[in-house]
């Protein structure tokens, strides 16, 4: 009975079927399974499957949101079901896009791809000054800090954001994570970001690295 509940949270998240992800669901927590053993034995290899997938091109962007949106339904009505106000968080995650950059799809994606991954994640919107990084993420409890830029000319505020954590005193609080089409593994290291996100199933599997997960 598990299994054949766990095959069809699984598959539910590679179609990116909402509605078939949320009655599995509850079906299954209906049927007493545990909530975490639902998560981890259904929903997450679903999600990993479509990130794999997405990383191979055999799946693109608008099929992501989709099954990145199935796996948050799920996850609600799973974290909704754990007793004693556990929850299914990996980390708390915030997210922007630089400064000067109005770009939001690429970062869309990945806000939605950790939440389908247990995190806790705060998106802080597009053309975001550094100061208001810090300042989110200092109120939000953040583990990590993620960044996107989708311009040459604004990869700079991404450097300053490392300063100004410096200047702060507080860059050994945070996890620094950098993406964004021109941003490379180089800048990173240069700038001394903790990570570099190619794409966003890679973000999650670096984020989950920096936490130790």
């Amino acid at each position: 009975m598990s299994e054949s509940i766990f095959q069809e949270a699984t598959e539910a998240i590679v179609k990116g079927d909402t509605d078939l992800a949320v009655d599995t669901a509850k079906k299954g927590i209906d049927a007493g399974l545990d909530p975490l053993a639902l998560m981890n034995d259904g929903f997450i290899p679903g999600i990993n499957q479509v990130g794999d997938l997405f990383e191979t091109g055999r799946l693109f962007l608008p099929q992501l949101i989709t099954c990145a949106t199935a796996m948050e339904k799920a996850t609600e009505v799973i974290n909704a079901a754990i007793p004693g106000g556990q929850e299914t968080v990996s980390g708390k995650v915030l997210v922007g896009t630089v400064e000067g950059d109005v770009h939001d799809i690429g970062k869309t994606i990945v806000v939605a791809l950790f939440k389908a991954n247990g995190f806790d994640v705060l998106d802080i919107g597009r053309d975001v000054p550094v100061e208001k990084f810090i300042d989110e993420a200092e109120k939000f409890g953040a583990n990590i800090i993620g960044s996107s830029t989708l311009l040459t000319t604004t990869m700079a505020m991404q450097k300053q954001l490392e300063q100004e954590l410096k200047k702060a005193g507080l860059r050994e609080k945070y996890k620094t994570m950098v993406g964004g089409a021109p941003v490379t593994q180089r800048w990173a290291d240069r700038i001394g970001a903790d990570a570099y996100a190619q794409d966003a199933s890679d973000g999650v599997r670096k984020a989950k690295e920096l936490l130790g997960g």
